[in-house]
Protein backbone atom coordinates (compact mmCIF):
# COMPACT_ATOMS: atom_id res chain seq x y z
CA UNK A 1 0.00 0.00 0.00
CA UNK A 2 1.48 3.47 -0.50
CA UNK A 3 2.32 6.23 1.43
CA UNK A 4 -0.76 8.06 -0.21
CA UNK A 5 -3.01 5.68 0.39
CA UNK A 6 -2.46 5.18 3.80
CA UNK A 7 -2.94 8.87 4.16
CA UNK A 8 -6.10 8.77 2.07
CA UNK A 9 -7.51 5.98 4.47
CA UNK A 10 -6.97 7.98 7.52
CA UNK A 11 -8.28 11.16 6.00
CA UNK A 12 -11.44 8.66 5.03
CA UNK A 13 -12.17 7.30 8.30
CA UNK A 14 -12.14 11.04 9.81
CA UNK A 15 -14.62 12.21 7.36
CA UNK A 16 -16.65 9.11 7.95
CA UNK A 17 -16.47 9.70 12.01
CA UNK A 18 -17.55 13.27 11.22
CA UNK A 19 -20.63 12.56 9.37
CA UNK A 20 -21.58 9.82 12.11
CA UNK A 21 -21.31 12.71 14.75
CA UNK A 22 -23.53 14.54 12.76
CA UNK A 23 -26.19 11.96 12.37
CA UNK A 24 -25.75 11.05 15.77
CA UNK A 25 -26.73 14.91 16.65
CA UNK A 26 -29.61 15.38 14.09
CA UNK A 27 -31.44 12.44 16.24
CA UNK A 28 -31.05 14.51 19.38
CA UNK A 29 -32.37 17.83 17.75
CA UNK A 30 -35.90 18.07 18.15
CA UNK A 31 -36.45 21.87 18.12
CA UNK A 32 -35.50 25.38 16.46
CA UNK A 33 -33.23 25.92 19.91
CA UNK A 34 -31.72 22.71 19.64
CA UNK A 35 -30.29 23.36 16.05
CA UNK A 36 -28.83 26.88 17.12
CA UNK A 37 -27.75 26.23 20.41
CA UNK A 38 -28.08 22.37 21.68
CA UNK A 39 -30.83 23.21 24.10
CA UNK A 40 -28.61 25.32 26.35
CA UNK A 41 -27.07 21.97 27.58
CA UNK A 42 -23.26 22.07 26.92
CA UNK A 43 -20.87 20.46 29.98
CA UNK A 44 -17.61 23.02 29.75
CA UNK A 45 -14.82 20.55 28.38
CA UNK A 46 -17.52 20.78 25.29
CA UNK A 47 -17.85 23.88 25.49
CA UNK A 48 -13.83 24.92 25.64
CA UNK A 49 -12.96 22.68 23.30
CA UNK A 50 -15.62 23.59 20.88
CA UNK A 51 -14.78 27.39 21.21
CA UNK A 52 -11.37 26.40 21.08
CA UNK A 53 -11.41 24.43 18.21
CA UNK A 54 -14.03 26.87 16.16
CA UNK A 55 -12.03 29.49 17.12
CA UNK A 56 -8.25 28.63 15.93
CA UNK A 57 -9.46 27.09 12.02
CA UNK A 58 -6.98 27.06 9.48
CA UNK A 59 -4.92 29.60 11.42
CA UNK A 60 -3.56 27.65 13.99
CA UNK A 61 -2.21 24.66 11.91
CA UNK A 62 -1.43 26.70 8.58
CA UNK A 63 -1.77 30.59 8.70
CA UNK A 64 0.48 30.98 12.23
CA UNK A 65 3.17 28.29 11.45
CA UNK A 66 4.06 29.92 8.34
CA UNK A 67 4.06 33.27 9.92
CA UNK A 68 6.81 32.64 12.08
CA UNK A 69 8.28 30.84 9.76
CA UNK A 70 8.83 33.79 6.78
CA UNK A 71 8.97 36.39 9.63
CA UNK A 72 9.98 35.12 13.04
CA UNK A 73 8.84 35.61 16.66
CA UNK A 74 7.41 38.69 16.18
CA UNK A 75 4.21 36.83 14.47
CA UNK A 76 4.09 35.35 17.95
CA UNK A 77 2.12 38.45 19.35
CA UNK A 78 -1.00 37.45 17.34
CA UNK A 79 -0.75 34.12 19.36
CA UNK A 80 0.01 36.71 22.66
CA UNK A 81 -2.95 38.61 22.60
CA UNK A 82 -5.27 35.73 21.41
CA UNK A 83 -4.09 34.72 24.88
CA UNK A 84 -5.02 36.84 27.15
CA UNK A 85 -7.73 37.86 25.48
CA UNK A 86 -9.03 34.41 24.83
CA UNK A 87 -8.70 34.56 28.68
CA UNK A 88 -10.29 37.86 29.53
CA UNK A 89 -13.61 36.86 27.91
CA UNK A 90 -14.11 33.61 29.50
CA UNK A 91 -13.12 35.00 32.57
CA UNK A 92 -15.79 37.93 32.37
CA UNK A 93 -18.14 37.78 29.54
CA UNK A 94 -18.70 33.46 29.53
CA UNK A 95 -20.50 33.92 32.63
CA UNK A 96 -22.75 37.12 32.57
CA UNK A 97 -23.75 36.26 28.57
CA UNK A 98 -24.82 33.03 29.70
CA UNK A 99 -26.93 34.69 32.50
CA UNK A 100 -28.04 37.89 30.61
CA UNK A 101 -28.79 35.99 27.30
CA UNK A 102 -31.25 33.40 29.42
CA UNK A 103 -32.80 36.86 31.59
CA UNK A 104 -33.49 38.54 28.12
CA UNK A 105 -36.07 36.85 26.99
CA UNK A 106 -34.08 33.76 26.49
CA UNK A 107 -31.85 35.41 23.66
CA UNK A 108 -30.31 32.58 21.48
CA UNK A 109 -28.29 34.85 19.22
CA UNK A 110 -26.07 37.52 19.61
CA UNK A 111 -28.33 40.02 17.46
CA UNK A 112 -32.06 39.14 19.58
CA UNK A 113 -29.93 39.32 22.67
CA UNK A 114 -29.23 42.59 21.56
CA UNK A 115 -32.43 43.63 20.90
CA UNK A 116 -34.43 41.97 24.00
CA UNK A 117 -31.75 43.52 26.66
CA UNK A 118 -31.88 47.04 24.90
CA UNK A 119 -35.82 46.59 24.40
CA UNK A 120 -35.53 48.04 20.63
CA UNK A 121 -38.71 48.28 18.94
CA UNK A 122 -37.41 49.49 15.57
CA UNK A 123 -35.96 45.89 14.96
CA UNK A 124 -33.28 47.56 13.31
CA UNK A 125 -30.39 46.13 15.79
CA UNK A 126 -31.43 43.05 15.21
CA UNK A 127 -31.70 43.10 11.34
CA UNK A 128 -28.34 45.46 11.12
CA UNK A 129 -26.53 42.96 13.26
CA UNK A 130 -27.54 39.97 11.18
CA UNK A 131 -26.19 41.48 8.10
CA UNK A 132 -22.98 42.66 9.80
CA UNK A 133 -22.96 38.60 10.59
CA UNK A 134 -23.55 37.22 7.18
CA UNK A 135 -21.22 39.69 5.32
CA UNK A 136 -17.93 39.40 7.30
CA UNK A 137 -19.06 35.62 7.83
CA UNK A 138 -18.93 35.50 4.21
CA UNK A 139 -15.42 36.10 3.88
CA UNK A 140 -14.39 33.49 7.12
CA UNK A 141 -16.75 30.92 5.48
CA UNK A 142 -14.66 31.40 2.35
CA UNK A 143 -11.31 31.65 4.23
CA UNK A 144 -12.15 28.01 5.69
CA UNK A 145 -12.58 26.92 2.36
CA UNK A 146 -9.55 28.06 0.92
CA UNK A 147 -7.97 26.88 3.54
CA UNK A 148 -9.39 23.23 2.45
CA UNK A 149 -8.32 23.74 -1.38
CA UNK A 150 -4.91 24.86 -0.75
CA UNK A 151 -4.51 21.84 1.91
CA UNK A 152 -5.15 19.06 -0.40
CA UNK A 153 -2.99 21.03 -3.19
CA UNK A 154 -0.14 20.74 -0.88
CA UNK A 155 -0.61 17.59 0.38
CA UNK A 156 -1.72 15.24 -2.61
CA UNK A 157 -1.19 17.50 -5.89
CA UNK A 158 -4.86 17.46 -6.40
CA UNK A 159 -6.29 20.62 -8.16
CA UNK A 160 -7.33 23.47 -5.67
CA UNK A 161 -11.02 23.02 -6.61
CA UNK A 162 -11.79 19.63 -5.81
CA UNK A 163 -9.90 19.47 -2.11
CA UNK A 164 -11.87 22.67 -1.86
CA UNK A 165 -15.34 21.42 -2.62
CA UNK A 166 -14.57 18.45 -0.77
CA UNK A 167 -13.96 19.62 2.62
CA UNK A 168 -16.69 22.32 1.77
CA UNK A 169 -19.12 19.31 1.31
CA UNK A 170 -18.40 17.04 4.23
CA UNK A 171 -18.33 19.76 6.33
CA UNK A 172 -21.60 21.19 5.05
CA UNK A 173 -23.17 17.41 5.32
CA UNK A 174 -22.40 17.08 9.37
CA UNK A 175 -23.45 20.36 9.93
CA UNK A 176 -26.82 20.46 7.41
CA UNK A 177 -27.97 18.03 10.14
CA UNK A 178 -26.23 17.57 13.17
CA UNK A 179 -26.56 21.64 13.87
CA UNK A 180 -24.89 23.25 16.88
CA UNK A 181 -24.64 20.00 18.68
CA UNK A 182 -22.96 18.24 15.80
CA UNK A 183 -20.70 21.45 15.11
CA UNK A 184 -19.90 21.46 18.83
CA UNK A 185 -19.12 17.61 18.83
CA UNK A 186 -16.85 17.03 16.08
CA UNK A 187 -15.32 20.20 17.59
CA UNK A 188 -14.34 18.31 20.53
CA UNK A 189 -12.72 15.31 18.21
CA UNK A 190 -11.35 18.31 16.14
CA UNK A 191 -9.75 20.05 19.09
CA UNK A 192 -8.33 16.61 20.23
CA UNK A 193 -6.61 15.97 16.84
CA UNK A 194 -5.41 19.28 16.34
CA UNK A 195 -3.81 19.28 20.00
CA UNK A 196 -2.01 16.29 19.20
CA UNK A 197 -0.74 16.82 16.00
CA UNK A 198 0.74 19.93 17.38
CA UNK A 199 2.67 18.21 19.77
CA UNK A 200 3.89 15.34 18.15
CA UNK A 201 5.25 17.51 14.75
CA UNK A 202 7.20 19.57 16.35
CA UNK A 203 8.98 16.92 18.89
CA UNK A 204 9.63 14.54 15.57
CA UNK A 205 11.33 17.33 13.64
CA UNK A 206 13.31 18.79 16.51
CA UNK A 207 14.94 15.26 17.22
CA UNK A 208 15.28 14.78 13.43
CA UNK A 209 17.35 18.21 12.75
CA UNK A 210 19.63 17.07 15.47
CA UNK A 211 18.02 19.32 18.77
CA UNK A 212 18.57 22.33 19.85
CA UNK A 213 21.65 22.83 17.90
CA UNK A 214 20.63 21.30 14.81
CA UNK A 215 17.60 24.17 14.69
CA UNK A 216 19.73 27.02 15.30
CA UNK A 217 22.27 26.02 12.99
CA UNK A 218 19.23 25.13 10.02
CA UNK A 219 18.15 28.76 10.79
CA UNK A 220 21.18 30.38 10.27
CA UNK A 221 22.41 28.38 6.84
CA UNK A 222 18.67 29.03 5.97
CA UNK A 223 19.77 32.52 6.11
CA UNK A 224 16.39 33.84 7.20
CA UNK A 225 16.04 36.92 8.49
CA UNK A 226 13.95 36.53 11.11
CA UNK A 227 13.07 38.89 14.02
CA UNK A 228 12.53 38.42 17.75
CA UNK A 229 9.76 39.46 19.98
CA UNK A 230 11.38 43.11 20.40
CA UNK A 231 13.30 43.60 16.96
CA UNK A 232 16.64 45.49 17.23
CA UNK A 233 15.92 47.94 14.91
CA UNK A 234 12.25 49.00 16.85
CA UNK A 235 10.81 51.92 15.38
CA UNK A 236 7.51 53.39 14.90
CA UNK A 237 6.48 51.15 12.29
CA UNK A 238 7.49 47.84 14.46
CA UNK A 239 5.26 49.11 17.36
CA UNK A 240 2.02 49.58 15.19
CA UNK A 241 2.76 46.12 14.17
CA UNK A 242 2.86 44.82 18.16
CA UNK A 243 -0.04 46.63 18.94
CA UNK A 244 -1.95 45.13 16.01
CA UNK A 245 -1.00 41.82 16.47
CA UNK A 246 -2.02 42.31 20.27
CA UNK A 247 -4.97 43.72 18.90
CA UNK A 248 -6.55 40.23 17.74
CA UNK A 249 -6.81 39.28 21.67
CA UNK A 250 -9.71 42.48 21.58
CA UNK A 251 -11.59 40.66 18.86
CA UNK A 252 -12.41 37.57 21.34
CA UNK A 253 -15.32 39.46 22.83
CA UNK A 254 -17.11 39.88 19.64
CA UNK A 255 -16.60 36.75 17.55
CA UNK A 256 -20.40 35.14 17.35
CA UNK A 257 -19.62 31.66 16.76
CA UNK A 258 -17.24 31.82 19.91
CA UNK A 259 -19.45 33.33 22.32
CA UNK A 260 -22.36 31.82 21.31
CA UNK A 261 -20.75 28.61 23.20
CA UNK A 262 -21.27 30.66 26.36
CA UNK A 263 -24.97 30.82 25.44
CA UNK A 264 -25.22 27.10 25.32
CA UNK A 265 -23.40 26.33 28.60
CA UNK A 266 -25.21 24.54 31.40
CA UNK A 267 -24.96 27.30 33.65
CA UNK A 268 -22.65 30.08 35.34
CA UNK A 269 -21.25 27.93 37.18
CA UNK A 270 -19.04 25.89 34.23
CA UNK A 271 -17.29 29.12 32.70
CA UNK A 272 -15.00 28.60 35.48
CA UNK A 273 -13.84 25.10 34.38
CA UNK A 274 -14.38 26.02 30.38
CA UNK A 275 -11.87 28.78 31.11
CA UNK A 276 -9.15 26.58 32.67
CA UNK A 277 -9.98 23.86 30.04
CA UNK A 278 -9.92 26.30 27.09
CA UNK A 279 -6.70 28.40 28.34
CA UNK A 280 -4.90 25.50 28.71
CA UNK A 281 -5.08 23.83 25.43
CA UNK A 282 -4.89 27.09 23.89
CA UNK A 283 -1.59 27.69 25.13
CA UNK A 284 -0.01 24.26 24.42
CA UNK A 285 -1.67 24.37 20.89
CA UNK A 286 -0.12 28.13 20.22
CA UNK A 287 3.31 26.72 21.99
CA UNK A 288 3.60 23.82 19.10
CA UNK A 289 2.19 26.09 16.40
CA UNK A 290 5.12 28.44 17.08
CA UNK A 291 7.90 25.91 17.58
CA UNK A 292 6.41 24.50 14.48
CA UNK A 293 7.44 27.55 12.07
CA UNK A 294 10.71 27.44 13.71
CA UNK A 295 11.85 24.31 13.30
CA UNK A 296 10.09 24.35 9.69
CA UNK A 297 12.98 26.42 8.86
CA UNK A 298 15.77 23.95 10.50
CA UNK A 299 14.36 21.10 8.69
CA UNK A 300 13.41 22.82 5.24
CA UNK A 301 17.19 24.43 4.98
CA UNK A 302 18.58 20.46 6.16
CA UNK A 303 16.54 18.53 3.92
CA UNK A 304 17.02 21.07 0.81
CA UNK A 305 13.37 21.44 0.00
CA UNK A 306 11.99 24.56 -2.04
CA UNK A 307 9.05 25.26 -0.13
CA UNK A 308 6.97 27.87 -2.20
CA UNK A 309 4.03 28.65 0.48
CA UNK A 310 5.30 28.62 3.81
CA UNK A 311 1.81 28.11 5.22
CA UNK A 312 2.00 24.24 4.59
CA UNK A 313 5.41 23.84 6.28
CA UNK A 314 3.26 21.43 8.97
CA UNK A 315 1.42 19.70 6.37
CA UNK A 316 5.06 19.26 4.90
CA UNK A 317 6.72 18.17 7.97
CA UNK A 318 3.99 15.42 9.29
CA UNK A 319 4.01 13.80 5.99
CA UNK A 320 7.77 13.34 5.82
CA UNK A 321 8.36 12.20 9.41
CA UNK A 322 5.37 10.27 10.31
CA UNK A 323 4.12 6.63 9.57
CA UNK A 324 1.80 7.32 6.41
CA UNK A 325 -1.24 6.21 8.34
CA UNK A 326 0.16 8.42 11.16
CA UNK A 327 0.76 11.33 8.79
CA UNK A 328 -2.65 11.18 7.36
CA UNK A 329 -4.05 11.64 10.80
CA UNK A 330 -2.32 14.39 11.42
CA UNK A 331 -3.25 15.86 7.85
CA UNK A 332 -6.69 15.14 9.22
CA UNK A 333 -5.61 17.21 11.98
CA UNK A 334 -5.28 19.88 10.10
CA UNK A 335 -8.47 19.40 7.74
CA UNK A 336 -10.06 19.22 11.86
CA UNK A 337 -8.95 22.93 12.03
CA UNK A 338 -10.16 24.43 9.66
CA UNK A 339 -13.79 22.32 9.29
CA UNK A 340 -14.22 23.12 13.01
CA UNK A 341 -14.62 27.03 12.58
CA UNK A 342 -16.27 26.33 8.92
CA UNK A 343 -19.26 24.13 10.71
CA UNK A 344 -19.59 27.14 13.60
CA UNK A 345 -19.69 29.60 10.98
CA UNK A 346 -21.96 27.97 8.98
CA UNK A 347 -24.25 27.62 12.14
CA UNK A 348 -24.05 31.41 12.89
CA UNK A 349 -25.16 32.17 9.80
CA UNK A 350 -27.99 30.68 9.98
CA UNK A 351 -29.33 31.59 12.40
CA UNK A 352 -28.88 34.95 11.27
CA UNK A 353 -30.99 34.38 8.61
CA UNK A 354 -33.32 32.14 9.98
CA UNK A 355 -33.81 33.79 13.73
CA UNK A 356 -32.64 37.37 13.31
CA UNK A 357 -33.94 38.41 9.37
CA UNK A 358 -36.51 35.84 8.38
CA UNK A 359 -38.34 35.80 11.85
CA UNK A 360 -38.32 39.90 12.13
CA UNK A 361 -40.61 40.28 8.29
CA UNK A 362 -43.09 37.01 9.33
CA UNK A 363 -45.95 37.62 11.45
CA UNK A 364 -47.30 33.95 12.47
CA UNK A 365 -44.39 32.45 13.99
CA UNK A 366 -43.36 29.03 12.24
CA UNK A 367 -43.52 25.42 13.53
CA UNK A 368 -40.41 24.07 15.38
CA UNK A 369 -39.96 21.48 12.06
CA UNK A 370 -40.38 24.48 9.84
CA UNK A 371 -37.55 26.66 11.60
CA UNK A 372 -34.97 23.33 12.21
CA UNK A 373 -35.54 22.67 7.98
CA UNK A 374 -35.18 26.75 7.17
CA UNK A 375 -32.20 26.62 9.21
CA UNK A 376 -30.80 24.00 7.52
CA UNK A 377 -31.51 25.35 4.04
CA UNK A 378 -29.90 28.63 5.11
CA UNK A 379 -26.31 26.37 6.08
CA UNK A 380 -26.71 25.21 2.48
CA UNK A 381 -27.15 28.96 1.12
CA UNK A 382 -23.89 30.55 2.70
CA UNK A 383 -22.14 27.35 2.18
CA UNK A 384 -22.53 27.65 -1.72
CA UNK A 385 -21.65 31.81 -1.39
CA UNK A 386 -18.68 31.12 0.24
CA UNK A 387 -17.72 28.36 -1.69
CA UNK A 388 -17.94 30.79 -5.42
CA UNK A 389 -16.19 33.40 -3.29
CA UNK A 390 -13.73 30.45 -2.53
CA UNK A 391 -13.22 29.14 -6.17
CA UNK A 392 -10.73 32.42 -7.26
CA UNK A 393 -8.84 33.39 -3.79
CA UNK A 394 -7.22 36.54 -3.73
CA UNK A 395 -6.01 36.67 -0.52
CA UNK A 396 -3.93 34.52 2.01
CA UNK A 397 -5.67 32.54 4.46
CA UNK A 398 -4.78 34.77 7.51
CA UNK A 399 -5.67 37.82 5.28
CA UNK A 400 -9.50 36.68 4.99
CA UNK A 401 -9.22 35.56 8.92
CA UNK A 402 -7.48 38.68 9.97
CA UNK A 403 -10.41 40.76 8.28
CA UNK A 404 -13.58 38.62 9.10
CA UNK A 405 -11.96 38.74 12.65
CA UNK A 406 -11.28 42.59 12.41
CA UNK A 407 -14.95 43.21 11.37
CA UNK A 408 -16.91 41.17 14.06
CA UNK A 409 -14.52 42.55 16.95
CA UNK A 410 -14.89 46.21 15.73
CA UNK A 411 -18.78 45.98 15.37
CA UNK A 412 -20.04 43.80 18.34
CA UNK A 413 -17.37 43.88 20.96
CA UNK A 414 -17.92 47.28 22.52
CA UNK A 415 -21.48 46.47 21.98
CA UNK A 416 -21.23 43.00 24.06
CA UNK A 417 -19.23 44.71 26.73
CA UNK A 418 -21.56 47.38 27.00
CA UNK A 419 -24.62 45.42 26.91
CA UNK A 420 -23.52 43.68 30.16
CA UNK A 421 -21.70 45.47 31.97
CA UNK A 422 -23.58 49.15 31.64
CA UNK A 423 -27.05 49.99 32.30
CA UNK A 424 -27.41 53.21 30.71
CA UNK A 425 -26.21 51.35 26.69
CA UNK A 426 -29.72 52.10 24.64
CA UNK A 427 -30.36 50.63 21.81
CA UNK A 428 -29.62 53.79 19.60
CA UNK A 429 -26.37 53.83 21.39
CA UNK A 430 -25.65 50.09 20.22
CA UNK A 431 -26.64 50.69 16.56
CA UNK A 432 -24.67 53.52 15.88
CA UNK A 433 -21.46 52.07 17.53
CA UNK A 434 -22.27 48.92 15.64
CA UNK A 435 -22.39 51.12 12.35
CA UNK A 436 -19.27 53.23 12.59
CA UNK A 437 -17.21 50.26 14.04
CA UNK A 438 -17.93 47.87 10.61
CA UNK A 439 -17.95 51.00 8.51
CA UNK A 440 -14.25 51.68 9.98
CA UNK A 441 -13.19 48.60 9.51
CA UNK A 442 -14.02 48.48 5.66
CA UNK A 443 -12.66 52.17 5.27
CA UNK A 444 -9.16 52.20 7.14
CA UNK A 445 -8.68 48.32 5.19
CA UNK A 446 -9.48 50.14 1.91
CA UNK A 447 -7.68 53.21 2.32
CA UNK A 448 -4.31 50.77 3.67
CA UNK A 449 -4.70 49.07 0.27
CA UNK A 450 -5.08 51.48 -1.60
CA UNK A 451 -1.67 52.91 -0.45
CA UNK A 452 0.38 50.30 -0.63
CA UNK A 453 2.65 48.91 -3.21
CA UNK A 454 4.72 45.69 -3.27
CA UNK A 455 4.03 45.63 0.70
CA UNK A 456 5.13 48.87 1.09
CA UNK A 457 2.95 51.73 2.46
CA UNK A 458 2.94 55.37 0.79
CA UNK A 459 4.70 57.91 3.12
CA UNK A 460 1.96 59.88 5.28
CA UNK A 461 -0.22 56.93 5.36
CA UNK A 462 2.26 54.75 8.08
CA UNK A 463 -0.91 54.79 10.90
CA UNK A 464 -3.27 52.41 8.55
CA UNK A 465 -0.48 49.80 9.13
CA UNK A 466 -2.69 49.96 12.54
CA UNK A 467 -4.83 46.89 13.00
CA UNK A 468 -7.97 48.02 11.42
CA UNK A 469 -9.63 46.58 14.66
CA UNK A 470 -8.43 48.99 17.11
CA UNK A 471 -9.48 52.39 15.41
CA UNK A 472 -12.98 50.64 14.85
CA UNK A 473 -13.16 49.58 18.26
CA UNK A 474 -12.45 52.26 19.95
CA UNK A 475 -14.44 54.79 17.90
CA UNK A 476 -17.55 52.13 18.71
CA UNK A 477 -16.94 52.64 22.22
CA UNK A 478 -16.94 56.27 22.23
CA UNK A 479 -19.70 56.40 19.70
CA UNK A 480 -21.97 53.77 21.40
CA UNK A 481 -21.50 55.68 25.05
CA UNK A 482 -21.61 59.32 23.35
CA UNK A 483 -25.46 58.54 21.72
CA UNK A 484 -26.33 56.68 24.63
CA UNK A 485 -26.14 59.29 27.45
CA UNK A 486 -27.74 61.28 24.95
CA UNK A 487 -30.97 58.87 24.29
CA UNK A 488 -30.93 56.88 27.56
CA UNK A 489 -34.41 56.86 29.83
CA UNK A 490 -34.88 54.66 32.64
CA UNK A 491 -36.55 51.60 32.07
CA UNK A 492 -37.86 49.82 35.58
CA UNK A 493 -37.92 46.26 33.81
CA UNK A 494 -34.43 46.52 32.06
CA UNK A 495 -32.93 47.86 35.35
CA UNK A 496 -34.50 44.68 36.85
CA UNK A 497 -33.00 42.17 34.21
CA UNK A 498 -29.77 44.16 34.93
CA UNK A 499 -29.78 43.04 38.50
CA UNK A 500 -31.25 39.36 38.78
CA UNK A 501 -28.31 38.79 35.86
CA UNK A 502 -25.54 40.01 38.69
CA UNK A 503 -27.12 38.05 41.05
CA UNK A 504 -27.19 34.74 39.23
CA UNK A 505 -23.54 35.16 38.16
CA UNK A 506 -22.83 35.32 41.90
CA UNK A 507 -24.97 32.55 42.60
CA UNK A 508 -23.63 30.37 39.73
CA UNK A 509 -26.59 28.82 38.45
CA UNK A 510 -29.43 29.69 35.88
CA UNK A 511 -32.04 32.14 35.16
CA UNK A 512 -34.51 29.38 36.01
CA UNK A 513 -32.78 27.80 38.76
CA UNK A 514 -32.45 31.62 40.16
CA UNK A 515 -35.96 31.97 39.48
CA UNK A 516 -37.62 28.86 41.60
CA UNK A 517 -35.06 29.28 44.40
CA UNK A 518 -36.74 33.32 44.58
CA UNK A 519 -40.04 31.73 44.53
CA UNK A 520 -39.35 29.32 46.63
CA UNK A 521 -37.82 32.16 49.70
CA UNK A 522 -41.54 33.59 48.69
CA UNK A 523 -43.07 30.94 49.40
CA UNK A 524 -41.02 30.47 53.11
CA UNK A 525 -41.88 34.11 54.35
CA UNK A 526 -45.82 34.31 53.32
CA UNK A 527 -48.57 33.24 55.98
Amino acid sequence: MSDITFQLLAIAVYFAAMIAIGIYAARKTKSHEDYMLAGRDLNPFTAALSAGASDMSGWLMMGLPGAIYAAGLIEAWIAIGLTIGAFLNWQFVAPRLRAYTEVARNSITIPSFFENRLRDRTRLLRLVSGVIILVFFTFYVSSGMVAGGVFFESSFGSEYIWGMLLVSGVTLLYTLFGGFLGASLTDVVQGLMMFLALIIIPVMAFVTVGGLGGVQQGIADSGAELTGLFPADMNGMVVLGIVSALAWGLGYVGQPHIIVRFMALKDVRSAKAGRNIGISWMVISLVGAVVSGFIGIAYVQQQGIALDNPETVVLLMSQALLHPFVAGLVLAAVLAAIMSTLSSQLIVCSSALVEDLFQVFVKRQPSQKVLVLLGRACVLLVAVIAAILAITPNDTILGLVGFAWAGFGAAFGPIVLLSLYWRKLTNWGALAGMIVGAATVFIWDAIEKANTVEGVIAPGFEAFTLYERVPGFVLNLVVAIVISLFTHRHDEEVDEEFTRTGSIVISGGTAESHVSRAAAADRNVLP
